[in-house]
């Protein structure tokens, strides 16, 4: 490879006076060369040792290192508190093992297994959970390559980092691929209001991920100041928040690329923790008392006995404001952001009754923030007065992904246009050739199938995307490459590949698909519904219902 140099010959010791970086870039070259080779790496806890693969399509090796801790186990007082610097070790670690998934009810994952015929790392899961693994090109570089961080999503109570495999995007793309974990359900966000469990002990894990990783990324060769985080659903949530987040982020994150992303809703303390004492049965004299009681229970009542959980927490401190707020004022990093859905994000949520008009009310309400009187314009403007079953199926699925994921992605990017960061915007539509066996001829591009080509899903041995045929697997090259082009530059185009219009006043996108052209105004007719006749209608019922108020 033109940008590698020659190893230096195998040593168990670091070369006297060099600085940690250099030390850990040399036994990076040391132990690289073969596959199966052992490849060490010092970090500020430690030194570890990891494994190295060969990706399929390619004769380059990717050194990999797998349950690497950037914080405590949050277990004990740590339950409900911000996560704490890890304990160093004395020994060589061993870092050639998954690492468990924060406490979760395993379901979800199974489910999600057998429809992308997907090859986890062993479901097993522990609350010590506050792991990441690192991807990164196995060969010493003359260069220090752009630093990729993904943040899974699952509607904040399921996933982890080991569902994902970095090592196609970092051998094809020459990146540093960094995947974290963080706490889930009642253990990640449960806040009692006060400062006795202020909440967004998810969010703080991820500042934990990203500060370790801007302290120790250059161990492993990689630019701590060129790092994009990307995430998926919730994870694209997460991502939106930690751009507001000045005081942990600013000067961390330099990109920020985000896909189906969802508007969190914001915590009623009160209600909450009522529901969380009579659950457990916890004294609810003080917030110290639910504290310490739900410090006892084990994580399998933290995670079966569990209330609905409503992911963010305004605590003033981390979160000052809503991120709504926090978006309407700029008051985020204005960096290179790159946004997108697919063309049926809610293709996985068939609805569970016969569709019919008289069903669908009740169940779209849960996701639409509309009052109930305007429902009527907003179920007409989907399904019209038809019978039809699949046109019902298919309106319905479209307000769902409209509502929740499509305007609210639309409505993010206009705030990060304005700021004056370099915007940009696609729509996936290709519908994988593996879901002729998992899922009914009428979805199609679901919600996140991009992630699997994204991440070189053809190209893994034991990705979800094993089977793909060769156009799927151009595809999954193109994706990897306009992804790793907007971690480089901020800027997804490059050489060879389709024009991806920047999203400025004409609102330009891109359409991916087997094959991928420039588009303009994404739904537009949809848009202009929500943002002008929505809004209108609802002005119009609240001067109705005031007027109605005055005469009695």
């Amino acid at each position: 490879d033109a940008r590698a140099v020659r190893n230096f010959e195998k040593s168990d010791s670091c070369p006297i006076l060099l600085s940690p970086r250099v030390c850990s870039l040399y036994f990076l070259a040391c132990y690289t060369g073969q596959e199966g080779a052992r490849p060490e790496v010092f970090v500020s806890q430690g030194r570890l040792q990891g494994t190295q693969a060969r990706v399929k399509g390619t004769d380059r090796l990717v050194n990999v290192f797998l349950g690497i801790p950037f914080a405590k186990p949050p277990v004990g007082s740590l339950r409900f508190a911000p996560p704490e610097p890890p304990e160093p070790w004395t020994d060589v670690r061993d870092a050639t093992s998954y690492p468990p998934f924060c406490p979760q009810d395993l379901t979800f994952l199974r489910r999600i297994q057998q429809t992308w015929k997907e090859k986890h790392a062993p479901l097993i899961t522990s609350e010590d959970c506050l792991f990441l693994n690192i991807y990164t090109p196995a060969f010493f570089i003359l260069f220090s390559p752009e630093v990729m961080v993904w943040i899974h999503g699952g509607n904040f109570i399921f996933g982890g980092a080991s569902r994902f495999d970095g090592s196609a995007l970092s051998a094809y793309e020459d990146v540093v691929v960094v995947i974290i974990q963080y706490r889930l359900g009642l253990l990640g966000f449960f806040s009692t209001g006060d400062e006795h469990a202020r909440g967004n002990w998810a969010y703080l894990d991820q500042i934990a991920a990203l500060q370790w990783i801007q302290k120790n990324v250059e161990h492993f060769g990689g630019n701590p100041g060129s790092v994009t985080i990307f995430g998926v659903s919730a994870g694209s949530v997460s991502v939106s928040a930690l751009s507001s987040m000045h005081v942990c982020c600013e000067g961390v994150i330099c990109k920020l690329a985000m896909t189906a992303f969802q508007t969190a809703p914001i915590l009623v303390f009160v209600n909450h923790i009522q529901k969380a004492a009579k659950l457990y049965a916890c004294e609810t004299t003080s917030s110290v008392a639910i504290v310490h009681c739900l410090r006892q229970k084990t994580k399998e009542e933290m995670v079966f006995n569990s209330i609905p959980m409503i992911p963010l927490v305004v605590d003033g401190v981390l979160l000052p404001k809503s991120p709504k707020e926090l978006l309407a004022r700029k008051e985020f990093n204005a960096v290179p952001y790159m946004i997108g859905v697919t063309n049926n994000e809610f293709g996985w949520n068939v609805p569970g009754c016969r569709t019919s008009h008289g069903c669908l009310p009740a169940l779209a309400t849960p996701v639409l923030s509309v009052p109930p009187e305007v429902l009527p314009v907003v179920i007409n403007e989907y399904l019209g007065d038809t019978d039809d079953s699949a046109e019902l199926r298919d309106g319905f699925l479209d307000l769902l992904g409209d509502a929740a994921i499509v305007m609210p992605s639309l409505e993010t990017l206009n705030y990060h246009r304005e700021s004056g960061a370099a915007t940009y915007l696609f729509e996936y539509q290709h519908r994988p050739s593996l879901y002729r066996d998992t899922k009914p001829a009428y979805v199609k591009a679901d919600h996140a199938d991009e992630v699997a080509f994204v991440f070189g899903g053809p190209y893994l041995d034991e990705g979800s995307c094993y089977e793909a045929t060769e156009e799927e697997k151009h595809l999954s090259r193109t994706l990897m490459k306009y992804w790793a082009n907007f971690a480089r530059n901020g800027n997804p185009n490059g050489e060879g590949l389709a024009e991806w219009p920047s999203y400025n006043l004409d609102e330009g996108y891109l359409e991916i698909n087997l094959e991928q052209k420039k588009a303009k105004q994404l739904k537009k007719k949809r848009v202009e519904f929500w943002t002008k006749t929505v809004p209108e209608k609802i002005k119009e019922k609240s001067g109705e219902d005031k007027k109605e108020h005055e005469e009695l």
